[in-house]
């Protein structure tokens, strides 16, 4: 499966424009209906996307008083992503319902947790399996299912000499099942990890056993094999395979999570208390509320 666009994150404008008000009866928009006020629409976004919002907000201002990215980061990564489109950059764009502007937020977004992962450490085993990896290009085709007993059920079947793409067709969950789970040419990056890792461990022809993801069960059957035009030496591209490594190694969140601590947050609405759990529960207090779901109610 192939990585989102980039993540679409919610505009920190407007939770700044229903919170930071100094008056919660100042008019956000007339109509001939009547008026919205902040503290309306302030309930509104509350209700929608609070605490995703929220979260999104606290975390990108405290990467900010921790790490800088420059206007030329931005464009550069910009311009890179836009090439890569090709044509389709801006009908991307409208799809995911971004401007030109509002995606240059997304990669600042972006380039602010990269810089965050940036001391993550990164053995030269690691860079080496990457290179040695990333130097080649795949074409493979999958089947993904929902659930693991259907996985293991297709791979029976193709163990017994079924067609791949007749089942892709029949069982695949993908988009790619009309086209007998084709997904063309890859490398390293394109795929999320665990079917990358699955994908560039097969030989040609060989079919996988089920591989997890966040998508669902996949059975990969890589088709063909071939090096990648002027990749580059390892002493090149080590740099490069660093960074990268270190953005996708789970550390992000672990990070994050020390930053929060320092700053010392504080939610004063209460209905938005629970907006940095994924941050801020400690092992202690998930084996609390789990405990406290367990529990039997007390005889009266």
């Amino acid at each position: 499966m192939k990585k989102p666009f980039l993540a679409l994150t919610l505009a920190t404008s407007v939770f700044a424009l229903a919170a930071c008000s100094n008056s919660g009866d100042d008019v956000v928009v007339s109509t001939t209906y009547g008026d919205i006020t902040k503290d309306q629409f302030y309930e509104e976004i509350k209700t929608l996307a609070g605490k995703a919002l929220l979260e999104q907000v606290v975390v990108e201002q405290v990467l900010e008083n921790n790490y800088k990215v420059s206007d030329e980061e931005i464009t550069e990564q910009f311009n890179s992503v836009k090439e890569q489109y090709g044509e389709s950059f801006e009908a991307i764009l409208a799809q995911n319902g971004l401007t030109e502007e509002t995606f240059k937020e997304n990669v600042r977004f972006q380039l602010l947790q990269e810089k965050a992962t940036k001391d993550v450490e990164v053995t030269d085993e690691e860079i080496e399996n990457y290179y040695n990896q990333a130097k080649y290009e795949l074409n493979a085709r999958h089947i993904l299912v929902a659930d693991e007993e259907t996985a293991y059920t297709v791979v029976e079947k193709l163990k017994a000499g079924g067609d791949f793409a007749a089942l892709a067709k029949e069982y695949s969950s993908d988009s790619s099942a009309s086209n007998g789970g084709e997904l063309g040419w890859f490398t390293v990056g394109t795929m999320v990890p665990e079917f990358n890792d699955a994908a560039y461990a097969l030989e040609l022809n060989q079919v996988s056993e089920p591989v997890q993801s966040e998508f669902g069960y996949h059975i990969i059957e890589v088709t063909d094999k071939r090096e990648v035009e002027n990749y580059g030496t390892l002493e090149e591209k080590k740099e490069e395979i660093k960074e990268s490594i270190a953005a996708t190694k789970g550390d992000l969140t672990a990070k994050i999570t020390d930053l929060l601590k320092d700053a010392k947050v504080d939610i004063k609405d209460e209905d938005l208390k629970a907006a940095l759990d994924t941050y801020l529960t400690t092992d202690a207090d998930a084996d609390a509320e789990a405990n406290s779901e367990t529990e039997e109610p007390a005889e009266k």
